[in-house]
């Protein structure tokens, strides 16, 4: 039998990174397994879905290293419709569903409680319209099981004759859902917890259409700090956003992977190849997993550090070309001291751009701190005026000896010449990017801000 998964996100928004999560596990089962990946687009919220968000879903896959053309897809649910009618149909002839007219007030107004499921009322009144009802058995157990949560078990009796398709034929999401992987040959269904209420009413489905359900695993649920579920309204969980500030491809899918696995030892960051290696379904924590920012955001500053230069200037390229005037030869001068201080691609520009600007932009609140300081700018101009030698030990050196005739640690001294020079008050190494601007822009700098010190 040939390993089958399918990954199934709607193109109703943003790609989230819990799903994302999904589709690197599911990815990695199938190579392990030498099965197949099949990317399915369920496409059937009409009033939602758009074009440009199924390619966003594509375009996010490919950048977290599941590229096009390596998976069975992407398939679209509402192609699925012929095979979907006559799932119900089937149901229907075999007696397992039947046509219910009841409204919720009218389960209400019957039982006398609006927390009850449905009572069964129309079960043997013969209707020929109204929505679908699956025929949920009476009695015995429904066994859920689940690669990662055991075998959970469902009485049928507290299971309610739930809806397959709406009054208008049209099947709802258990029905489809089901239907598709049966006529995709989907094996296994790899997906996040909060569908486990609905796999009993699927693994019946499965069987009363006469097919052995898939093996199941939930992975577990995605949560913020307050340990409260992931949510598009509420938290940043959007991968197109953190890939457009600057995270790596591959320091985002090795923290995705570890929401609820760990590969072996003391460590969390590891090559991609251990990872495909060592994952185990089996393995993955039942319990929520927290999506930490700060984690992820450390995580990426240790995969800027780790790249080679060369591939270090590439990658910024994104943001460093917004910058007027960008010179490549200039930033890789700097660009290595840059690496070693960001933690995310996009904070490249506020690191550099004062090398490539007339006058660089001057933060209000840092020169507001290190004003008190600035009449130590007039001696430290005259001081670099007399230099023979423009490098960073040298200058250094001078502004200590500056710093020291008035009274100024270089801490202290240093201050205004970095505001003056990059307008801001924290940055690239001082007097490395006073060599790398130049002796006349340094000095130009200095100048324009003494004389309104």
């Amino acid at each position: 039998m040939t390993v089958r998964v399918r990954f199934a996100p709607s193109p109703t928004g943003m790609f989230h990174v819990g799903g994302a999560r999904s589709a690197l596990q599911n990815w990695i089962f199938a190579k392990q397994q030498g099965g197949v990946f099949v990317l399915r687009i369920e496409d059937t919220d009409t009033a939602r879905n758009r074009p440009e968000w199924t390619e966003g879903i594509l375009s996010a896959l490919e950048w977290i290293g599941i590229s096009r053309g390596s998976y069975e897809g992407p398939l679209f649910q509402s192609s699925y419709a012929a095979e979907q009618a006559k799932a119900i149909q089937l149901l229907v002839d075999a007696k397992k569903a039947y046509h219910c007219d009841c409204t919720r007030d009218d389960v209400v107004e019957r039982t006398g409680n609006k927390h009850s499921g449905y009572d069964g009322h129309c079960r043997d009144r013969g209707l020929t319209s109204g929505a679908l009802r699956f025929r949920t058995p009476d009695e015995g157990v429904t066994k859920v099981v689940d690669l990662i949560r055991g075998e959970p078990t469902f009485e049928n009796k507290l299971i309610e004759d739930f809806v397959i398709a709406r009054g208008d034929g049209s099947p709802v999401f258990l029905l489809a859902n089901v239907s598709d992987d049966i006529t995709m040959g989907i094996t296994h269904v790899i997906r996040a917890e909060e569908h486990l209420p609905n796999t009993p009413k699927q693994q019946l489905l499965w069987e009363a259409l006469g097919h052995t359900p898939p093996v199941w695993a939930h992975v577990p649920v995605v949560v913020n700090e307050k340990r409260q579920k992931l949510s598009k309204r509420r938290d940043r969980v959007a991968l197109e956003s953190f890939r457009d500030e600057g995270y790596l491809a591959d320091a985002m899918r090795n923290y995705l992977m570890l929401l609820g696995w760990a590969p072996s030892g003391d460590r969390e960051i590891v090559p991609w190849s251990v990872i495909e290696e060592e994952f185990r379904l089996e393995n993955v924590n039942s319990s929520p997993a927290f999506f930490d920012e700060k984690k992820l955001r450390a995580f990426n500053g240790e995969y800027i550090r780790a790249l080679p230069l060369s591939e270090f200037i590439d990658a910024c390229e994104p943001w460093t070309s917004t910058i007027p005037n960008f010179d490549r030869a200039v930033f890789a001068q700097v660009a290595e001291l840059a690496q070693t201080r960001i933690a995310l691609l996009s904070e490249i520009v506020p690191n550099i751009d004062f090398l490539f600007v007339d006058r660089p932009q001057l933060d209000d609140a840092a020169w507001q701190k290190a004003a008190k300081d600035a009449a130590i700018l007039p001696a430290v101009i005259e001081a670099f005026e007399a230099l023979s030698t423009w490098d960073a030990n040298t200058l250094k050196d001078t502004l200590v000896a500056v710093g020291e005739t008035h009274g100024l640690k270089l801490g202290k001294a240093q201050a205004p010449v970095r505001v003056a020079v990059t307008g801001r008050a924290v940055g690239l190494p001082l007097f490395e990017s006073l060599e790398v601007l130049g002796r006349e822009r340094t000095l130009q700098r200095l100048r324009a801000l003494a004389s309104v010190a």
